[in-house]
């Protein structure tokens, strides 16, 4: 598995460097939010971790450009800041997990291993799925409705993808967070009901009286579509 950690502080990023070497990673760094992103851009990365606070080139908007150019990398993103709207700017632009400084070793490696857990199989690489006015190319992650392209997240494309997969069947939330999210317990999250609500608003015709991902009351979700 390659990472790439793209982190300014000099005395950090060599620790987590040979840190994440000595558990068996192939790890690139970047000292900075533009070499950060012409590296990840190349799409060579299973994950990318991403310190937000950078000069230059924000985490922020290294990952908004990362998806602007469909590079659907994992992001697991770095920051001192702790507040709920820097954590939810960096979860609607495309990041898939948020980690505040000050952390845990062990814990940052936990949520590597949950990301890494959570890549595609290959056999449904070259799918391609239509429901509605809506089309979904799992190769290329593009998701188009009446012609013309959504901008979902990476984690709403995932979300959207693992409903394809199992149409007409009762989803609850632990088995999202497990199969999409990668948690092996279960935490105490809004996270998949943010989401479906967030995946509802681009997909569904009237997001208030959604069609095609309906919520089963005391159970979780499923896909009719």
């Amino acid at each position: 598995m390659k990472i790439l950690l793209v982190e300014d502080e000099a005395g950090l990023r060599l620790t987590l460097s040979d840190r994440l070497r000595s558990e068996g990673y192939e790890v690139d760094t970047a000292s900075d939010g533009v070499a950060g992103f012409d590296k990840a851009a190349t799409g060579a990365y299973d994950l990318i971790v991403l310190d937000v606070m950078m000069p230059g080139k924000n985490g922020f908007d290294v990952c908004r450009d990362l998806r602007q150019q469909k590079v659907a990398t994992p992001i697991l993103m770095l920051t001192a800041r702790g507040q709920t709207i820097d954590k939810v700017l960096g979860l609607k632009i495309g990041a898939d997990d948020y980690l505040t400084k000050p952390f845990e070793t062990m814990e940052l490696l936990a949520r590597i291993e949950a990301l890494l857990r959570r890549r595609p199989p290959p056999t449904a690489a070259s799918a391609r799925y239509e429901f509605g006015d809506v089309q979904v190319d799992v190769k290329s992650t593009e998701v188009r409705r009446a012609g013309e392209v959504l901008q979902l997240s990476a984690k709403e494309f995932q979300l959207l993808k693992y409903f394809l997969e199992h149409p007409d069947e009762t989803l609850s939330r632990d088995v999202l967070l497990h199969e999409v999210w990668g948690y092996e317990s279960t935490p105490s999250t809004r996270t998949v009901d943010v989401h479906v609500a967030w995946l509802r608003q681009k997909v569904e015709v009237d997001a208030k009286n959604p069609q095609l991902i309906v919520t089963v009351h005391g159970m979780g979700y499923k896909f009719v579509g």
